[in-house]
């Protein structure tokens, strides 16, 4: 499903109203919009991919929660550091990685960001501060808890995001985590994704307790409530954040209020809820129309120069995805490389 992009709706507009307090300047705004709509245009063109055969094994789309990573990185130093989930792709785009090395990667090609060989979930750059996507449910948060250790021992005032979904929460290495984080005072976000779905399970049948935010309490961990629909709030919230954890201060928690249009992943129908429930969110809180609802009644932009930006998405994914089905795929001994460090 493509974004809606048509004429600001009333619901945008009452949003608008009733969330006023978060400002953004002209340029922040299109820097905000350009962005989100470049994580939407490449999700959906991911989709086509995958439903073509062109990707194979897991792809898990970020479509509708787009203003969480765009708002948390904007809050976030040149240095600062990122892991996260194998919900990942955005936060390779946020963070500045190539679109063409992502759908490289997706589509198992020697150009890709891992050389052809992480897919869809394991995408890595140093260059970027990017520590990858992670397969295995919630363990990105203890190696995250790591990073942040390792900026605290080396006296860098570098903080980690570390992003997490609702579902993840409920894992056990979570909880020792936050312990670890709070008793050593560590410069790590916490940022809980919570788009109501742990893969097909609704977080009021799995979570005793669905305020996540209070999750680091007994540790002593401040946390906040934030709507993930809604880039400025969380911009907002996340400048808070960071700046707590890089004054020292330990860990901070995000919950991300949000929503994701498609299923868990590509092989998920989500017959879980009905097609009612996400067309309202999607007509009453989509995070690239509410933003673009700002820019045209803030007189920022018109409809002229909001197409002329999509037209200059479209192009940038249109030519990463020609880069990735011309790539040569990697040679059978890329088995072998990247395995072990000598020390």
């Amino acid at each position: 499903m493509a974004a809606r992009t048509g004429k600001p709706r009333k619901a945008t507009k009452a949003r608008k109203t009733a969330r006023g307090k978060a400002r953004a300047s002209r340029e922040e705004l299109l820097h905000y919009y350009r962005k989100m709509l470049l994580i939407r245009r490449l999700e959906e063109k991911a989709g086509q991919m995958y439903g073509m055969g062109l990707i194979g094994g897991f792809c898990h789309l970020y479509i509708g929660q787009e203003a969480v990573v765009v708002g948390m990185l904007a809050a976030a130093g040149p240095e600062d550091t990122l892991i996260t989930s194998y919900r990942d792709h955005a936060h390779m785009i946020t963070c500045g990685m190539d679109p063409k090395g992502v759908l490289a990667e997706l589509t198992g090609r020697r150009t890709g960001h891992s050389k052809g060989k992480g897919g869809s979930m394991h995408m890595f750059s140093r260059e970027k501060n990017f520590f990858g996507g992670h397969a295995i449910v919630g363990a990105q948060v203890p190696i995250g808890t790591g990073i942040a250790f390792a900026h605290q021992y080396r006296d860098e005032k570098r903080v980690c995001l570390t992003f997490l979904g609702d579902g993840a929460a409920n894992q056990g290495q979570i909880f020792e985590a936050f312990n670890m984080a709070a008793l050593w005072e560590l410069p790590v976000v916490y940022i809980i994704e919570n788009n109501k779905y742990g893969m097909g399970t609704s977080i009021e049948r799995a979570t005793a307790g669905i305020d996540l935010y209070r999750r680091g309490a007994i540790y002593g961990i401040p946390g906040t409530q934030v709507d993930g629909m809604n880039v400025l709030t969380v911009k907002a919230a996340g400048d808070k954040a960071v700046a707590h954890c890089r004054a020292g201060k330990g860990p901070y928690i995000l919950e991300m209020k949000t929503y994701r249009y498609r299923g868990h992943s590509m092989s998920d129908p989500a017959k879980y809820r009905t097609r009612e429930e996400v067309a309202k969110v999607r007509e009453q809180y989509d995070p690239i129309d509410y933003v673009r609802g700002l820019l045209i009644d803030g007189g920022h932009a018109d409809e002229a120069a909001l197409k002329e930006i999509d037209a200059e998405v479209k192009g940038v994914v249109a030519e990463a995805v020609e880069f990735a089905q011309n790539s040569p795929e990697p040679e059978p001994s890329e088995l072998y490389t990247d395995v072990l460090v000598e020390a």
